[in-house]
């Protein structure tokens, strides 16, 4: 009998070299705010009222958490704000973005109502599901937000069969799936890759990358640390972008749409960014020192940066920027009055938006 065909060595390194050629042409450029333009006043304004916003609603949710208002799992955003603020500055209407259980700030970016938001947190009825959903599972159809969702990594496979329907229906929307870098070693994450680099879907997937998962180093959970490396093996560019710096967040943000609706297929955006707080509420953050944290804060804040830049620049004063302040917080304490003070859902709620 003859001997059953086999590769050669040399043809299998051959394909490989070729396949990282082929990868590293379409790969973009690493982002940071050093190599992008800089913000005009109108953005600048801009992105420092939205970061300002999650901020502030961030730090009332944690509030009403301690006194008991909220219940369940509190996941805050305090310290990510440039990236989902930077991603929305450059999307369009009709790009659907999906993301995980640390949500809130991305539905504020994305223009959901406060009010709702935080009626959400508190389970009541003028919530964003009607006071049934919670922290971790808030829709809304009208502003293309497909969910936070409390399952590890079901996003992203989700995220994906959005990017399908556009390719589907032949429309120019774009698909943003969101998720971790613990996340990021899910199984359902690489079969969504596959499929995504098979049928060129026009899919960006976004890792925030704050360095700690649920309460384990990168340095410790993972073998390879640049997550923008992941889609390799299926084609998929890749590109690590400092998600301290909102400029940075949106100058990536507009290649990697563009990639996208030009039919290129997906692409993976790597956002190295730092949770200030604990994984949850519930999370004393132990693993990592104080020191640590407070050097972030001092040395990279999103919002301190836009600030310093709009003091530099003379396009606001700090009497200015004092008014932009209690303004957001004067809307963050209407959202946290109305839910404290909006009724609970009728008990016939339990029974309606079920699909049997």
């Amino acid at each position: 009998m003859a001997p059953a065909k086999t590769a050669s060595t040399s043809g299998r390194r051959s394909a490989a070299k070729s396949a990282n050629k082929s990868v590293s042409k379409s790969a973009p450029k690493e982002f940071t705010g050093k190599n992008t333009p800089d913000f005009d006043k109108e953005d600048e304004l801009h992105a420092y009222r939205e970061m300002l916003l999650i901020r502030r609603f961030e730090e009332k949710a944690g509030q009403l958490y301690g006194m008991g208002f909220i219940g369940g799992f509190c996941h805050l955003y305090i310290g990510q704000e440039a990236v989902v603020v930077g991603m929305q500055m450059a999307q369009k209407e009709g790009d659907q973005v999906i993301t995980a259980y640390r949500d809130h700030g991305h539905m504020l970016a994305a223009g959901m109502s406060p009010r709702g938001v935080m009626a959400e947190l508190t389970g009541r009825q003028g919530g964003l599901s009607k006071g049934k959903g919670g922290s971790m599972h808030m829709f809304s159809k009208e502003k293309h937000f497909y969910g936070g969702h409390g399952i590890v990594g079901a996003q992203v496979s989700l995220g994906t069969g959005l990017a399908f329907a556009n390719s589907y229906r032949g429309n120019d929307s774009v698909s943003v799936a969101y998720f971790g870098d613990g996340a990021a070693n899910q199984g359902q994450v690489y079969e969504s890759f596959n499929m995504a680099a098979l049928w060129k879907l026009p899919i960006i997937y976004i890792v925030e990358n704050n360095r700690y998962a649920m309460g384990t180093s990168t340095a410790r959970a993972t073998a390879q640390a640049n997550y923008s490396m992941r889609g390799v093996g299926f084609g998929i560019p890749g590109v690590q972008v400092d998600g301290m710096d909102v400029r940075a967040v949106r100058a990536a943000a507009e290649e990697a749409l563009e990639h996208c609706r030009s039919g290129k297929g997906p692409i993976i955006l790597e956002m190295l960014t730092y949770r200030y707080r604990g994984h949850s509420m519930s999370d004393p953050a132990k693993y990592r020192s104080k020191e640590e944290v407070q050097k972030i804060r001092s040395e990279q804040d999103p919002i301190e940066q836009v600030r310093q830049r709009i003091l530099d620049g003379g396009w606001a004063t700090e009497d200015d920027l004092k008014a932009i302040d209690k303004d957001i917080r004067d809307v963050v304490s209407d959202s946290a009055d109305f839910a404290q003070n909006d009724p609970e859902p009728d008990a016939s709620e339990l029974y309606t938006d079920i699909l049997l």
